[in-house]
């Protein structure tokens, strides 16, 4: 079992050029420090003791920036080039976290966190375009999976590290998170200084004619749900953390260990069970996926401690391992010659619901409680599923026939 999960790996990953293991470095770097987000909500209201709507509306304010960095670094990347972007993105943002950390006042924090957001993003756009300059046709999807793997393994110290600093000092905690966002950028400008040139069209080939995702209804119905179901995911940057810190009592160093069983459970299954599962319908596993979300925090008021906590951690940490890669598996089918207008929208979609979950979330805390929040978050997403359940058929993405002698 063991030879066969290692050989497993290694297929995955084989034959992946030099740059593409030097963006994921670059991109471990950056999320190793991956902690202010984490502990952003009870920093807000229990240090600077925000209301739940004020806190809610400072971390808003970063999914609205992100909104508006998103596209704006995507612009940007045919004017400047994908390597300053990168750059400028990472410069700005370590610098915008350690400035966090000094800010107290309500309308300047919330400025200087939106300016975090609108930087920040401007990242993403430009790394998906380099890694997708490193690696060509089928090795594309093992460059992202590669991006995916190191930036998971980058988050299982990011909040771990940051528990123990917090119980030190809160200013710690912006400190390292921004210096390890600088050191990345470090590692871009002394490594990565050369990308490959964008493959043009074939030679007599007239380009793809592009078409609108917005005119596509069952996409868009289907967009519909992916956004609801991660405004429902991204309470994990919010009332997540708040409620086991609040309600459950565990201190924030024990909160770190818990995001640590999330992305360890990434990191060793993620690949090998997506590997497994290809030959099944990827909208039912998605499907499946928003199940296990609305479990693993439907389930979060019956029960109390660090083990029942990441009990609900793993069942959850299932749902987003079925729904996140393979949804864009999706995306990328339905838009055929159109790749980056649909995974554009698809990015909007996740940036969307980074507005939105803190404000939505905050709110339903402070008027209803963390113990009838998470049914109702467990509610919607089970809607959700049913959603994606009855449109399988319909964005279904076609297998190609084994081989005979395949097993």
């Amino acid at each position: 079992m063991l030879k066969r999960t290692i050989a497993l790996y290694r297929e995955a990953y084989a034959g992946l050029p030099g740059g593409a293991w030097l963006l994921a470095a670059a991109e471990f770097i950056n999320r190793c420090g991956f902690m202010v987000l984490v502990f952003l909500n009870i920093y807000l209201t229990q240090h600077l003791h925000f209301s739940l709507p004020r806190a809610g509306v400072v971390l808003a304010a970063f999914g609205l920036g992100s909104i508006g960095g998103g596209y704006l670094g995507g612009a940007l990347i045919d004017k400047l080039g994908i390597r300053p972007i990168m750059l400028a993105s990472l410069v700005l943002s370590g610098i915008a976290l350690i400035a966090a950390g000094y800010v107290t006042d309500y309308l300047a924090l919330t400025a200087l966190i939106f300016f975090y957001g609108l930087v920040s993003a401007a990242l993403f756009p430009a790394n998906d375009t380099a890694m997708s300059r490193f690696c060509f046709g089928e090795m594309r999807s093992k460059g992202f999976a590669l991006r995916r793997l190191a930036a998971n393994l980058g988050i299982t110290f990011g909040p771990v590290i940051g528990g123990f600093l917090i119980s030190i000092d809160y200013r710690l905690l912006f400190w390292v998170d921004g210096l390890t966002t600088l050191a990345s950028a470090v590692v871009v400008a002394l490594f990565i200084k050369h990308l490959p040139a964008s493959p043009g069209a074939a030679p007599g080939q007239a380009p793809p004619v592009a078409r609108s995702p917005w005119r596509d209804g069952p996409f868009m119905a289907f967009m519909g749900l992916m956004l609801v179901m991660v405004v429902v995911f991204s309470q994990l940057f919010s009332t997540f953390n708040l409620y086991l810190n609040s309600v459950y009592g565990l201190p924030e160093k024990l909160i770190g260990p818990l995001w640590a069983v999330n992305t360890i459970l990434i990191v060793t299954i993620e690949m090998v069970l997506i590997h497994a599962l290809r030959r099944r319908s990827e909208m039912k596993i998605v499907a499946l996926g928003t199940v296990f979300i609305a479990l693993g925090f439907g389930l979060l008021p019956f029960g109390r401690g660090f083990l029942y906590a990441a009990a609900t951690v793993v069942i959850w940490t299932m749902g987003e391992i079925l729904t996140m890669p393979l949804s864009a598996t999706v995306v990328a089918h339905r838009a055929g010659s159109s790749t980056g207008r649909y995974m554009g929208v698809l990015s909007l979609i996740f940036s969307l619901a980074n507005f939105i979950a803190p404000l939505l979330g905050n709110w339903l805390y402070a008027k209803i409680g963390g113990d009838a929040l998470w049914p109702v978050m467990g509610g919607a997403a089970l809607l959700v599923a049913w959603g994606i359940w009855s449109m399988r058929r319909i964005l279904a993405v076609p297998k190609p026939a084994l081989p005979a002698d395949a097993s």
